[in-house]
Order: structure tokens, then sequence, then C-alpha cells
């Protein structure tokens, strides 16, 4: 960081990614795909080598241009990574920090995405018991998350969800609830150790789940599973249907 002709502060790594008329139409490129990019669609829209685009999105990436996540759009297997424009604004400044430090210790000698999901768990629980305890016990576990999601800043909104295909083993009864997460206020992070960083929201989102209610509930987060949002998954079981449940 260094200021600018006229007093103003340039962000050194930042100017230096964009030093590459290539990493410029790539960044436009991303920054115009609502849903974001892989680097096969990147390849494919310019022409570009496979490897040439990979260390461009890279260099954008490490310069908070870009961020990534895995995104399966429910297919199996490892899903590829996804670029999407970075937030313009960060979360504060103080809890960026502790945030930052945290993802570095758990991607390092912490134990990477399984001890991030076991974090968030016990963030999650923490948080529901706040939450629910402020609604007088009374709210509904698929609410409790909503709100816990709401008071941290990922504007999460309810989404209709598709109905699950016969023989796909959710019981009937069951509720399924979709909710599209339109903002991350930790997204200029999420470059830096994706698979952590989303660990710990999914853990985050478990905890609160089982917390608020529903100890046999399950969740998903699906790292850019809508255009322009995450997507959260919860099927919840039904409570009049006794007996332990897979």
């Amino acid at each position: 960081m260094r200021p600018g002709p006229s007093g103003e502060t340039i962000d050194t790594p930042r100017h230096r990614a964009l030093g590459s008329a290539n990493r410029v139409a790539i960044l436009r490129l991303v920054r115009a795909s609502e849903a974001g990019l892989t680097g096969a669609e990147v390849v494919e829209r310019t022409g570009l080598h496979p490897s040439t685009v990979r260390v461009h999105l890279e260099r954008l990436v490490e310069a908070g241009l870009l961020v990534k996540a895995r995104a399966s759009g429910g297919a199996p297997g490892r899903p590829a990574w996804r670029y999407r424009g970075a937030a313009a604004e960060p979360a504060p400044a103080p809890y960026r920090t502790l945030a930052a430090a945290l993802l570095e210790h758990l991607a390092g000698a912490g134990g990477g995405a399984p001890a991030a999901a076991a974090a968030g768990q016990a963030w999650g629980r923490r948080l529901a018991t706040t939450v629910a305890g402020s609604a007088g016990n009374s709210a509904e576990p698929a609410t409790v998350v909503v709100d816990v999601l709401t008071q941290l800043g990922f504007d999460p909104q309810p989404a209709p969800s598709p109905s699950a295909p016969p023989g796909d083993g959710t019981p009937p009864g069951d509720t399924a609830v979709e909710v599209h997460l339109r903002t991350c206020p930790f997204l200029d992070l999420v470059g830096q150790h994706p698979d952590v960083m989303c660990g710990l929201h999914a853990g985050m989102i478990s905890g609160v789940l089982h917390t608020a209610g529903a100890p046999d509930g399950q969740s998903v987060l699906e790292p850019f599973g809508a255009p322009a949002a995450c997507v959260v998954r919860l099927r919840l079981p039904d409570p009049t249907v006794p007996g332990d449940r897979p």
C-alpha cells in the first residue's frame, strides 16, 4: 500500500494484477457473469490455454479481485473451482482480522476443513442458544437458522425448494427448506482458504439447526449454488414420526 499522486491509497498488489491485458479481460468476463465462471468456461470464452487461464485466475484471487469456491451443482465427484468478483466492502477490520487468523490456523496445523466444520458447529450452537432464547424458545429451527444468518450479515432469502424425486431416500413427511445467501461478510477471505471458510460456515449452520430443535435435521451448504448466491438446503424430519432417523 502506498499513497498515489492525489493522496489516495493505491493497493499495489491489485494494480500489479491488473498490469496484464489478459487478466483485465478475464476479470471483466467473470464480473459480468452473475453465476461466476469456472476455469474451463473462461478458457472457452477467451481461447487462452488452460494453464494460462489458471495462472491469471489465481493471480486475481491473490490480489483480492476474485474469490473462488467449489460448486458441484449437485453433481457427484470433486467439483471444479468457480470464480466470482470479490465483494466491494469486506467485513469490519477487527472481525476480518480474527477470521483471517482462524483460517490460517485451521488451514495449517489446525486440521483443515474437517476441523473448520467442527469449530463451526460449536459456534453455531452458541448462536442458536442466543437467538432461540430471545424468541422464547418457540421459534422453528429453520427460522432460527435464517435469523442467525441475518444477524451475521448473509442476507438470507428463503426460496422455493424443488421436490425430491421419488426413491431418493428422503422419508415422506419431511420438510425441505432452501435459503439463498445473497451476501457473504467474509467473501474477500474465501479465496485464501475456500474449503476451510465454507466448511466453517457449513458447520455453523449445522450447529444452529441441531441446537434449535432439529437434532435429526440435515443441512447442506452449496457454495455458488445459485446465480449470485450460495445455497443452504435444510431437511427437517417430520416431528410426528417417532424413532431414530438416518
